[in-house]
């Protein structure tokens, strides 16, 4: 009899194991469901989104959202993001995402590399709450991915290492800083 009872448990879990993968699609059927993106589509490395409807046999494209770009975090400096900034349409640098930072600063060696030309001065308040006086000068443009802004004042840091990109860039756009990435979202 306890052969019995043995055999009887084991087909009874065999019987489980069997059926429990339709039980569970029965029971979560319509329930879950995967992120739906409507088209087929790739994000380039520069946050650009690519349609690949042709290669993906798709006819009509869903339409994608041009007021979102996302662009790669290329390193931290302590916790602040670095990312890469092109200026004047050329010439890219990394430069630290501030988003406590009112205006844009760029290093001296920037400004070298762009041969701006001081047109004046600013006083600005830095982290520690003591100010300090900058040459100013004029970009071109300066862009992140699809969003650009022309005809930018710049403050020039003689000692500074990287550059810090502030609210004249991203004034416009809510940022989601994530891990490995930041959303532009235009307003």
């Amino acid at each position: 009899m306890r052969n019995t009872g043995k055999r009887c448990i084991a087909t009874s879990q065999i019987i489980l194991m069997a059926i429990a993968p339709t039980v569970m699609m029965f029971a979560f059927s319509g329930r879950v469901m995967a992120q739906n993106l409507g088209t087929c589509f790739m994000v380039t490395a520069s946050g650009r989104t690519v349609n690949l409807g042709k290669l993906c046999g798709v006819s009509a494209p869903a339409a994608i959202d041009s007021r979102v770009f996302r662009v790669p975090i290329e390193r931290r400096y302590g916790k602040v993001p670095i990312i890469k900034v092109k200026f004047n349409g050329s010439q890219t640098f990394e430069m630290m995402l501030d988003t406590g930072a009112s205006g844009t600063l760029i290093t001296q060696e920037m400004a070298n590399a762009l041969k701006i030309q001081p047109t004046g001065t600013v006083r600005a308040q830095i982290a520690d709450g003591s100010e300090v006086k900058f040459l100013t000068g004029m970009v071109r443009s300066i862009a992140v991915s699809n969003a650009v802004v022309n005809n930018v004042q710049v403050a020039i840091a003689p000692k500074g290492e990287i550059g810090l990109l502030g609210h004249d860039f991203f004034d416009n756009y809510d940022l989601k800083i994530m891990e490995n990435a930041i959303e532009f979202h235009r307003r």
